[in-house]
């Protein structure tokens, strides 16, 4: 016998409007599952993106596929399991990440352990996370900033046209270290050149996919002018993708949502290291579920970038700490996360 498995949606609300330059965002329907045996419940979340052909529905399509695999497996054959499940269908990495998740949050329970153990990783090595400040208005851009006074390192939207706009706005409140996510919004390659020169005087520490993420060749002419790191996002899901990154980037930023779980991470960062580059550890818009999983990769890093609990006003779950900017891990067994009382 398997699991009793339950898969729901929940609504996550955000503090601010989030956008960046693609799309526009008051809240986010996520899918979570909740996989028991032996009174034992397993965790696990998805926080799917359109930008990788995923939905709500998608999601929650792939999930009752997986159901099946998950009510008749035995837990510690997982590996197949995941494999199996992984063959379900092409990409929906999200989804995959949250069965991924589930199972390992159960068998860490099971064991007793806490997750950072059975990875092996030291959770006092933790990193400081940067705090996003989404597209916005100047004014809104500045309540944005006061409101993040306590993290000392401030990952800035751009890639439209009100981008010096944003900067100054930045800049009139605070020096502090800032890191550029474009989401692909440049999509010429001077132009692109042009603003990370213009961003290299202002105390910017990286920027991140300049260019679409099918624009290799650019990257790479790009990457022999640029006066400062370049990370993929968009160009990079998972280990498969590493190879082709290589004359045109610097570092990587790994989400679970992308790759489809930690263990793929896990491989990701390794393969990186042969490059050589640099990686962050990301996230999209998720509770602290997702982002505590994902936290567990903080210190195999150089950079960390793990705030999507942080934007919500409902976040339904307690786990990741951050104090200051630095993250730390809660001190519990499997993934450390526990529900919120709902009063």
């Amino acid at each position: 016998m398997g699991f009793h498995v339950r898969i729901y949606s929940e609504r996550l609300v955000l503090r601010h409007q989030w956008r960046i330059s693609r799309q526009v965002d008051a809240f986010k329907d996520n899918v979570f599952i909740e996989i028991e045996r032996d009174g034992i419940v397993g965790l696990g979340e998805a926080a799917h993106n359109p930008r990788y052909d995923e939905s709500l529905d998608s999601t929650r399509r792939f999930l009752d596929a997986a159901t099946p695999v998950l009510e008749r497996c035995h837990p510690r054959h997982f590996q197949h399991v995941i494999d199996e499940i992984d063959m379900l269908a092409p990409g929906q990495g999200a989804a995959k990440a949250c069965v991924e998740m589930a199972l390992l949050d159960w068998i860490t329970k099971q064991a007793g352990w806490p997750l950072a153990r059975y990875l092996g990783v030291d959770e006092q090595r933790m990193l400081q996370t940067s705090f996003s400040i989404g597209l916005d208005e100047p004014e809104i851009i500045r309540k944005k900033v006061r409101e993040a006074q306590d993290f000392p390192i401030l990952k800035i939207k751009l890639g439209t046209e009100h981008d010096d706009e944003i900067i100054d706005a930045v800049r009139s409140e605070t020096d502090k270290i800032l890191r550029v996510d474009a989401n692909e919004g440049w999509k010429d390659r001077e132009l692109a050149l042009e603003r990370i020169r213009w961003l290299s005087g202002l105390n910017v520490e990286f920027v991140e996919q300049p260019m679409p993420a099918d624009r290799h060749d650019d990257m790479k002419w790009l990457h022999q002018r640029a006066p400062l790191p370049l990370f993929a996002d968009e160009a990079v899901k998972n280990s498969r993708d590493i190879p082709t990154l290589v004359g045109g980037y610097d570092g990587i930023n790994i989400k679970i949502d992308k790759s489809g779980g930690l263990l793929e991470a896990l491989r990701m960062i390794s393969l990186a290291r042969t490059c050589p580059m640099r990686v962050m550890i990301g996230c999209m818009v998720a509770s602290s579920l997702s982002i505590t999983a994902a936290a567990h990769l903080v210190p195999l890093a150089d950079y960390a970038d793990l705030d999507g609990n942080l934007l919500l006003q409902n976040d339904p779950f307690d786990g990741i700490k951050v104090e200051k900017g630095w993250l730390r891990l809660p001190k519990r067994i499997g993934l450390g996360v526990e529900k919120k009382s709902r009063h």
